[in-house]
């Protein structure tokens, strides 16, 4: 699917909702589906990984109604056999999160993903799940995953990257382990999505610092309204900031601390951010995120920060090519990972459009402040965060441009384009 995108003559005001959260979606999918009783799930995101989770857990045997945007989830907490291959899709979520509870059952699955998901690495979890006992076939570390149930033992695992998909597999392996406490422990703090809601639910998890240990736990169901995914704000964030004379208000967005990298880095860059009404809700920071058009000036952006935005990136370069001076982008090598390449595909493109930029081994440099200008066809790779960093992209070109693979949005946003709309009429 092609997608035209021309510069905006006007700007973008008004308020929106932000769609779900999709990590914690999926989340809450999965721990259901491990309590025994009937769990409530409100505000579930209608993405296509989310729902490719839900999927998974009925073939898992766990019964769900979905009424509206409320998911109704019943389980006994035990997972039988599925007659056919779990399939995936895009979601390195779903398949290595999974991974960490099927390697425990008494039965054997094997996990298939799209051509996308076949690329992408899966020895960072393969590699603790062994260490624990586990025993998975792979194409050379690579999906279809072929997992024979086992009882798996405790270990304490040193991880050599911040990751909350491998933390969450290597936690949820834990969860029914017998003896012992099972620990993991980070270069950097990752999102802890997964730590706040098992919480929640009552298992016995602890956390010091970067480390987090678990011990064998059962899970209590739980009603939970899914806040307002903050990946998916980025981009209006980011739109408001750059479209002059814009103000946008973004209502009930999640504004968990270990994943509010962008606004820190947008507020180190000058932008005039305020968060309205904060609250908490089932654990997690949460309130309206209210934005203006600003001057912006470049910055560095590594470290223990990385963790926090890195699914952002690709917009955060955005951004930063309408920021005046240089932004230097490091210690974000996990880019070159994800659907796609994003180091290599997001310089490729924004150069067509005439940005300033270039690839380092572990991220980028940007040199502002430019004008963009467009009159090009630029391509997604399969990779729904990069289609939706060149739409935004899009909106202050010069020149029209033709994104090719639009269709990949509707993974993680199916309304991203209708909310634009409704801010610019």
């Amino acid at each position: 699917m092609q997608k035209k995108v021309s510069r905006l003559n006007k700007p973008l005001n008004g308020q929106i909702i932000i769609p779900a959260d999709k990590s914690i979606s999926h989340r809450a999918v999965m721990f259901s589906a491990l309590a025994k009783g009937k769990s409530i799930i409100r505000n579930f995101s209608d993405g296509q990984d989310p729902l490719t989770t839900l999927k998974i857990f009925n073939q898992l045997g766990v019964e769900s109604e979905i009424k509206g945007n409320e998911i109704v989830i019943k389980s006994n907490g035990i997972l039988k056999q599925s007659a056919t291959h779990l399939d995936c899709g895009n979601s390195g979520t779903t398949m290595r999160l999974i991974s960490g509870i099927l390697a425990g059952q008494k039965f054997d699955s094997v996990l298939i993903g799209d051509e996308s998901l076949s690329k992408r690495p899966m020895k960072r979890i393969i590699e603790p799940l062994t260490q624990m006992g586990a025993i998975i076939e792979s194409n050379e570390y690579k999906a279809p995953l072929k997992i024979t149930g086992q009882d798996l033992h405790a270990i304490d695992y040193i991880s050599q990257i911040a990751s909350a998909q491998v933390k969450s597999c290597i936690l949820l392996a834990g969860l029914g382990i017998n003896d012992g406490s099972t620990s993991v422990t980070e270069p950097h703090l990752s999102r802890n999505h997964t730590e706040l809601m098992l919480k929640a639910m009552g298992a016995n998890i602890t956390t010091n610092g970067t480390k987090v240990s678990i011990q064998k736990s059962e899970l209590a169901p739980i009603e939970i309204d899914i806040c307002g995914d903050i990946s998916s704000a980025a981009y209006f964030i980011v739109a408001t900031l750059i479209v002059p004379n814009s103000k946008v208000i973004l209502k009930n967005v999640g504004l968990n601390p270990t994943r509010t990298g962008i606004l820190d880095v947008a507020q180190k860059m000058g932008a005039n951010i305020q968060i309205l009404d904060g609250k908490e809700v089932c654990g997690e920071k949460v309130g309206d995120i209210q934005i203006e058009y600003s001057q912006l000036k470049g910055c560095e952006i590594s470290g223990e920060i990385i963790p926090r935005l890195i699914d952002e990136i690709p917009v955060i370069a955005v951004l930063a090519t309408q920021a005046q001076g240089t932004t230097i982008i490091k210690d974000a090598q996990d880019l070159r990972n994800k659907e796609s390449d994003r180091i290599t595909a997001v310089v490729t493109e924004l150069k067509k459009l005439g940005a300033n930029i270039e690839e380092t081994p572990d991220g980028m440099v940007i040199c502002g402040r430019d004008k963009l200008l467009g009159g090009c066809e630029v391509e997604t790779y399969h990779d729904h965060r990069l289609a939706m960093s060149l739409y935004v992209a899009g909106l202050i070109c010069e020149k029209e441009i033709l994104i090719n693979g639009f269709e990949w949005v509707d993974i993680s946003f199916p309304t991203f384009e209708e909310l634009f709309i409704s801010l610019n009429k």
